[in-house]
């Protein structure tokens, strides 16, 4: 009987154990909060993007001010890429008319040298047989010297015919001949008749920098037949060649100036000369090369990149607006114009060069009186956002 009780008082604290759980998963659903619910309530877009490509409206668009394109007019200009090259009628050769071999260099390729340097030296076999040939008709201008000297004695006392002594005298002009050819053998070859040695020295013909250097110690020359060790160029006066596509050839005319811009330094301005352009078209992308002329301000070096700005006689009128009102995207300019009530669209322009008081000039997509946005990027990061 006992037992039978403790198993009702087990049942029904099972009962109550149960009705507990359920009780509490219950309230634990009732408290779980919607997260939809909870949610901050959705504020209203300022930007929205409308039906066509690149317009939006905004709801205030007086956080976007317009401005009104003004009126820009300048003469046409045209501009090309271009290098710096030396002029090549103040490039000067060094050369070594003695064959031979190199056994020194005073210079490298680069150096800056004045007119008279020692540059190299050349050991040649052609100086050692020079001075052979030199020596060889000194010693027979002495004994013809001498021949003819004795003949006049034995011409006048009637020992020998008048023809022996012309013969004498003949010998003689010849062996000075000889002398006077040997000799201008050896100055041409660079040696120096009083020190006579197989070495003979290289000097700078002119002053300059070396642009072109094609010898190295111990190495072989051939004289005329071997490319020049040096090229010395003088580069206080430097050459600027542009190519100048067919169809703007009309901007380009001789005698004019061109203004000329490094991209090591896009802040300065130079200078230069129209001085010949090319008679004959690069056939494959059809341009001119058009060349300039101006003084090396020090700063210019062979091979630099320019930019060169030929000046046109027509009167060209674009729009101006501010810079900001520009913006650059994937490599394009655009601005924002207004396209109704509260919208405003994208239009794709060509920007030009800048103005005075941060103004921009706009060469296509704009013309005067036209409205844009003040300040593109502002309109633009709104968008994105």
């Amino acid at each position: 009987m006992r037992s039978h009780k403790q198993s009702l008082q087990t049942c029904a604290l099972g009962f109550f154990a149960v009705c507990a759980a359920v009780t509490i998963t219950g309230c634990a659903k009732e408290s779980k909060a919607d997260p939809v619910a909870e949610a901050p309530p959705k504020v209203a877009d300022q930007v929205e993007h409308v039906g066509e490509t690149g317009s939006i409206k905004v709801d205030h668009p007086e956080q976007f001010p317009v401005v009104e394109a003004a009126t820009y007019t300048a003469t046409s200009e045209l501009n090309v890429t271009g290098a710096v090259a030396a002029d090549i009628s103040r490039a000067v050769p060094v050369i070594s008319l003695a064959s031979g071999r190199i056994i020194e260099i005073h210079a490298k390729l680069g150096d800056s040298v004045t007119k008279g340097q020692l540059l190299l030296k050349v050991q040649s076999a052609d100086i050692a047989q020079a001075y052979s040939d030199y020596r060889q008709a000194k010693a027979d201008e002495v004994l013809s010297k001498a021949q003819l000297d004795r003949s006049a004695i034995l011409l006048e006392k009637g020992a020998i015919a008048q023809k022996d002594y012309e013969v004498a005298l003949d010998t003689d002009e010849k062996a000075k001949v000889t002398v006077e050819t040997t000799l201008e053998h050896l100055k041409v070859l660079g040696s120096d008749p009083a020190h006579p040695t197989a070495i003979v020295d290289i000097f700078a013909p002119i002053s300059g920098i070396i642009t072109d250097q094609q010898v190295t110690n111990a190495a072989g020359t051939q004289g005329l037949a071997s490319p020049n060790p040096f090229t010395i160029s003088d580069l206080s006066q430097i050459w600027i060649i542009c190519d100048v596509f067919e169809n703007d050839l009309k901007s380009v005319r001789l005698g004019e100036f061109a203004d000329v811009r490094l991209n090591a330094y896009p802040d300065r301005i130079f200078k230069g000369k129209i001085s010949n352009i090319g008679p004959v078209m690069d056939p494959n992308i059809r341009t001119a090369k058009v060349r300039l002329e101006m003084a090396n301000p020090g700063i210019m070096r062979i091979g630099m990149f320019v930019t060169a700005t030929f000046h046109g006689s027509d009167k060209q009128t674009h729009a101006m607006v501010p810079a900001t009102a520009i913006l650059h995207l994937h490599d394009r300019d655009w601005v924002y114009e207004p396209a109704g009530e509260k919208a405003f669209r994208r239009v794709e322009v060509s920007g030009g060069k800048m103005l005075p008081s941060n103004m921009q000039e706009v060469i296509t997509g704009l013309a005067p009186g036209d409205h844009v946005v003040s300040n593109a990027l502002i309109l633009q990061n709104s968008t994105e956002q």
